[in-house]
């Protein structure tokens, strides 16, 4: 019958992935994948008749040719089948997963990172942040202010997915992000290197036997690492009790209760300029 056909016709075509392989979607996560030789590619999708963006679409071709990756044209429903109802922006790519790097690798030398003997690196940990949303956020953030290092705690903690790619505007194809299982040895190796270890808190009366310092009070003149804590429960106080000093954001107004503190990542790239802005002043 005419609607068995097409309800046929409306069935997205099933594309069947390459073992262990993952879909990234979006035209800065899929660009910068694509340029970057950080993972395995295996095959670029993109959207039939995309008129409007023609020459995003020929860029694309051409860095897949010269990346040796297949391109594949399909219509928009089975691009949106491929990566499960995400916004894909007419493209998607099949390529292996991103991993966390070992902590060994974070004590390397960066030949990206300034030079100097007055210079002063700053990193960020991470404990628990579980939404990928949040953790794309935090990475775009951190890559975009001028992090250095990103670690973060491997367990109850989001893996580097595609849409934590998307979110962070494809800054983790750029930006490795370093995993441990043991974030609070990581933070006492750090100390005893002479580093100073920065706690965040939206709550300064949660905390005990440390500090709390507004975050434009904090001055930045020695190497420092700011730890950043899970969306609901905040830092572990085994983690809080490592740090010399919480900073917190002071309110605007009086709030409301409920509605008492920011998303991670908005209180996470405050938190970052005020910090990373003193590097600005420095040079001028």
């Amino acid at each position: 019958s005419s609607k068995a056909r097409k309800r046929l016709e409306q069935k997205p075509l099933y594309i069947e992935r390459t073992k262990g392989s993952e879909i990234l979607f979006g035209i800065a996560p899929c660009s910068l994948a694509l340029t970057q030789s950080r993972r395995d590619l295996f095959r670029l999708f993109l959207k039939q008749s995309s008129d409007s963006q023609r020459l995003v679409m020929s860029e694309f071709v051409l860095q897949a040719t010269a990346r040796g990756v297949p391109v594949h044209y399909i219509k928009k429903r089975e691009l949106t089948a491929l990566c499960k109802g995400q916004v894909h922006q007419g493209v998607c790519l099949e390529a292996s997963p991103l991993r966390f790097k070992s902590l060994e690798e974070a004590e390397k030398p960066d030949l990206r990172d300034e030079e100097g003997p007055n210079r002063q690196p700053i990193w960020l940990a991470l404990e628990h942040i579980q939404d990928p949303m949040n953790l794309g956020a935090v990475l775009r953030s951190a890559y975009f202010l001028g992090v250095d290092r990103v670690v973060t705690s491997q367990r109850n903690s989001c893996p580097l997915t595609p849409t934590v790619s998307k979110a962070s505007s494809g800054a983790v194809e750029v930006f490795d992000v370093y995993g441990t299982d043991d974030l609070q040895s990581f933070l006492k190796a750090k100390t005893a290197e002479g580093w100073e270890v920065v706690g965040t808190v939206s709550k300064p009366k949660d905390v005990e036997n440390v500090p709390v310092i507004s975050c434009s009070e904090f001055r930045w003149n020695k190497p420092v690492i700011i730890v950043i804590g899970s969306e609901g429960d905040g830092l572990s106080l085994e983690t809080q009790l490592l740090c010399h000093q919480m900073l917190a954001i002071p309110p605007g107004r009086a709030l409301h209760p409920g509605i008492e503190s920011l998303n991670v990542s908005v209180a996470t790239g405050i938190l970052l300029h005020s910090i990373c802005s003193q590097k600005l002043r420095h040079r001028d």
